[in-house]
């Protein structure tokens, strides 16, 4: 009998709508996956097995009723970042500021997921409100790499990575702020993608950095990630941010991308992204998919973005600085957690100092007391100001590219995923690991990981970054699924399904 958690989202759409498995049977294997696996894996804060049961049955009702499927994606199960809004389930962005909070409504992304019938399994492991790179910073402990339990598997969103690359979910939903979603899919093996911003609603969302935050699909293959992207995106009067224009045509897009040939496409290869700081294994695997892109039609390029190398230090200062105001709604007053509430002895204020000095942990407190110093007066136009305006030239730098080639590409992340522990202690090395990722969130365009092989040095799954211009999303979708068509020919498979059996305890 067929592994029905081994199936892309695609595959199992079509056995579902034809009725030859029910949503209720897939349902039920991927959730055993999760009972199974997860004890090792710890992707998943919160699994609703009612919810999900209940949604399951009635896209089979309706199936049997006769009535067209909600959407291509009805009955197919998803692991959901536990950022994003659910009534009625639990959502703590990972903190404990924020623990046993049962939110009364749903984010727009979960709203139409419902909607569509997808088949919400639960709620992902994440850094707290979404800051890290790693999911270390979780207050429910860490998630492992299913690769290696001893590794990280990306962050922030590193338990919707996770759950994929440990066939708990088909597909999964993270957010992206300055590379929460590529990161994670790079290190896991598996297909991370932002669109541009303002093309997926963040109503719901919980906010980490209004200007950059932005909701993606998770998946294992492109045209997964395609089909969830065109099921999540669209304008949200409710989001003032949200783009009033039609979503792009990933899905057509990824759909011609298979057919192999990217005849006529210009691609440009980012000459800043690269050097000192790059684990050689993973430029050896950069080379080898620039020379496949190359080999499908396309022609290469070096474009040099002067201003990348800037993205970094100016992140770190705009991101921060929207945080600082994004969490001071966390007060002990009205919602989330409350220490020494009860003391009447204690003021307001005093309140308010132990709430957040028990709810946030260090990382968020370390870009809160950063964002905070650097909006402080006399200080405001020398670090924020000035951050903004290497932001415009980042944009520039990109709009000046795109007058050059279709796409640009890089390695998604310097490095393949580190071991637990290992640069917890020295946040500078942590941040490192968003070097390539960065730039398109200060812009704004569309960008998206795919996997480009293991690392010849250890074994470890290795990312191809490629970003497109703003509501060009398409174009990416394009070159990733003829690329991975291409890798997969010549390894005779995709290397997602090599990724060890963790229900055998085998690593």
């Amino acid at each position: 009998m067929t592994d029905l958690t081994r199936l892309t989202a695609a595959e199992l759409a079509a056995k579902i709508h034809s009725r030859e498995v029910s949503a209720v049977e897939v349902a039920k294997a991927h959730l055993d996956r999760v009972a199974a696996v997860d004890g090792a894996v710890h992707a998943f804060l919160h699994v609703d097995t009612a919810g999900a049961l209940a949604a399951a049955e009635a896209v089979d009702k309706s199936i049997a009723a006769g009535e067209a499927p909600a959407s291509p994606l009805a009955g197919v199960p998803l692991a959901l970042k536990d950022v994003l809004t659910t009534k009625g389930v639990p959502t703590t962005c990972g903190s404990k500021m924020l623990e046993g909070w049962i939110p009364p409504y749903d984010a727009t992304v979960t709203r139409r997921l419902r909607e569509a019938g997808v088949v919400i399994l639960g709620k992902t492991n994440m850094d707290e409100f979404a800051m890290g790179s790693s999911t270390e910073n979780s207050a429910y402990g860490p998630t492992h790499n299913p690769w290696d339990l001893d590794r990280i598997p990306g962050g922030s969103g590193g338990g919707s990575s996770a759950a994929l690359a440990a066939f708990e979910a088909p597909l999964a939903i993270g957010t992206d702020t300055g590379g929460s979603i590529r990161q994670p899919g790079a290190v896991t093996g598996t297909v991370g993608v932002k669109p541009t911003y303002g093309g997926v609603s963040r109503y719901g969302l919980v906010a980490f950095s209004s200007s950059l935050d932005q909701a993606g699909p998770c998946a294992r293959t492109v045209l997964d990630a395609a089909l969830l992207h065109e099921v999540i995106a669209g304008h949200d009067p409710l989001d003032s941010t949200s783009l009033n224009v039609p979503v792009p045509p990933v899905v057509a897009a990824a759909r011609q991308g298979a057919t192999g040939d990217l005849s006529g496409l210009r691609i440009g290869v980012v000459s800043e992204f690269s050097g000192d700081g790059y684990q050689p294994g993973v430029l050896r695997s950069f080379e080898a998919a620039v020379a496949t892109l190359e080999k499908l039609g396309a022609e290469v390029v070096e474009v040099s973005c002067p201003n990348f190398t800037y993205a970094l230090p100016a992140y770190y200062l705009i991101a921060p600085s929207e945080c600082s105001s994004n969490l001071a709604r966390f007060d002990a007053m009205r919602y989330g957690l409350r220490v020494g509430g009860d003391d009447p002895s204690l003021d307001a204020e005093q309140v308010m100092s132990l709430t957040r000095e028990a709810g946030f942990g260090p990382e968020v407190k370390r870009r809160v007391i950063l964002g905070t110093y650097a909006l402080s007066a006399g200080y405001y136009d020398a670090y924020y100001g000035s951050a903004q305006k290497v932001r415009t030239l980042i944009s520039r730098d990109f709009t000046t590219a795109f007058e050059q080639v279709d796409v640009l590409i890089s390695p998604t992340t310097p490095t393949t995923a580190f071991r637990i522990g290992e640069r917890t202690a020295d946040p500078m090395q942590m941040y490192l690991a968003d070097l390539c990722t960065i730039p398109a969130n200060l812009a704004g365009n569309a960008a998206m990981s795919v996997p480009s092989g293991l690392s010849d040095e250890d074994g470890l799954p290795v990312g191809l970054q490629i970003m497109a211009p703003a509501l060009a999303d398409e174009r990416m979708y394009r070159v990733a699924a003829a690329y991975e068509v291409a890798r997969n020919d010549a390894e005779g498979g995709a290397q997602i399904h090599r990724v060890p059996d963790l229900a055998a305890g085998v690593r």
